[in-house]
């Protein structure tokens, strides 16, 4: 991690200098490695670097001390969140897996509030990510401002991401044409989920597979898992025969459309819904299936920040101090799948273990 170190070192100082007391980059790495050792509030990473202060002075300079959580939270709100995805994209880049080109990565966008950050008339933050669970790290994010949506934000994210040869998964929100057209301008593909609010286009996909001659033409598979004492199946449907569509023109690079059913039995109960997909991709159900499949992963990520870091918890009101804390919290999720702690555990149970011997932890965490 010297190379993170390196880059957050490169961070352009935006106090003036006359008055600053603490190094930026004793501020970022404590914020850090405070959240790893299990520390949800500015007072609580406080409270872990002055009780591991002689530590923390093997890495840090720490030329006064260890700032105060006023500081902490007034230096990370002057950070631009850009500098910081910069920094994101830097350690991204560090982790990430190189597959070749013959891999088509998932890249799942959608959007997640931080409940704890509303402040008067004001709605919370809405950040919108983009998450990659074969390299396990997000991609970017941008928020969504106030009396706008994730249609206007998406677009914005799409243009920070390098998304040649990837699949973009979005939910119904993002399915645009104007978004479609985008992602195969910058060489991707894309499914995208359908909903009512497509009007005319969902109705015809699902008169489409609701006809059994349709269905039998189509490509299938099927996956049977066994969770929580339930018995799920997921049924898969993909068609690449469009020429009856009346919208296919509208929706740049569409190839297919795709349909999941999915069946869930418990205790004696079968309950069964459908749900309905256009896609770039040509015929390859498998693929598609690893796509609709995969687009859950961002919703584990969102769980993980309120679960493992109680993120909806945080009362962080400034804006930009709030998005800080939301990257630096999706790159501590990485480090904490790659932190062996010598027996398996949650990224909560990791957290307090990090807590409970930093020293350990921190030097594995510097070796990674």
């Amino acid at each position: 991690m010297k190379e993170l170190f390196a880059e957050i070192e490169r961070i352009n100082d935006p106090r003036q200098a006359y008055k600053t007391k603490h190094k930026l980059i004793d501020i970022v790495v404590i914020v850090l490695i405070g959240m790893l050792a299990n520390a949800d509030t500015w007072e609580e990473i406080q409270i872990f670097a002055v009780s591991r202060q002689t530590l923390l002075r093997k890495y840090l300079d720490l030329p006064h001390g260890i700032p105060s959580h006023d500081t902490l939270q007034r230096v990370m709100a002057l950070i631009h969140p850009e500098v910081m995805r910069q920094i994101q994209t830097a350690f991204n880049q560090m982790l990430s897996q190189e597959e070749g080109e013959a891999l088509k990565k998932l890249i799942n966008i959608d959007g997640k509030t931080m409940r704890g950050s509303a402040v008067n008339e004001k709605r919370p933050l809405h950040v919108v990510s983009a998450w990659c669970k074969e390299d396990g790290v997000c991609f970017g994010q941008t928020v969504v401002h106030e009396k706008e949506n994730e249609i206007v934000a998406i677009p914005e994210l799409l243009k920070t991401l390098t998304i040649k040869g990837s699949i973009i998964t979005l939910d119904a929100m993002g399915t645009q044409t104007k978004i479609a057209e985008q992602i195969i301008k910058q060489k991707g593909d894309y499914v995208l989920a359908l909903k009512e609010n497509q009007g005319n286009l969902y109705k015809d996909v699902v008169l489409y597979f609701e006809d059994e001659e349709f269905q039998t033409k189509a490509a299938y598979t099927q996956t049977i898992e066994k969770a929580r004492s339930q018995l799920e199946k997921r049924q898969y449907y993909q068609s690449d025969d469009l020429s009856w569509l009346p919208d296919r023109q509208k929706w740049k690079g569409l190839k297919s459309i795709g349909m999941v059913v999915k069946t869930i039995e418990k205790k004696g109960q079968i309950k069964k819904e459908k749900r309905y997909y256009i896609s770039s991709l040509p015929l390859d159900v498998e693929s598609m299936a690893k796509a609709v499949r995969g687009h859950w992963a961002i919703e584990s990520m969102h769980w993980q920040l309120d679960v493992t870091f109680r993120e909806d918890s945080n009362t962080t009101l400034d804006k930009n101090a709030a998005l800080n804390l939301n990257i630096l919290r999706k790159m501590c999720l990485p480090l904490l799948k790659r932190l062996d702690i010598g027996m398996r555990a949650s990224l909560k149970g990791k957290r307090f273990a990090f807590c409970s011997d930093p020293v350990k932890y921190i030097e594995q965490f510097m070796q990674m």
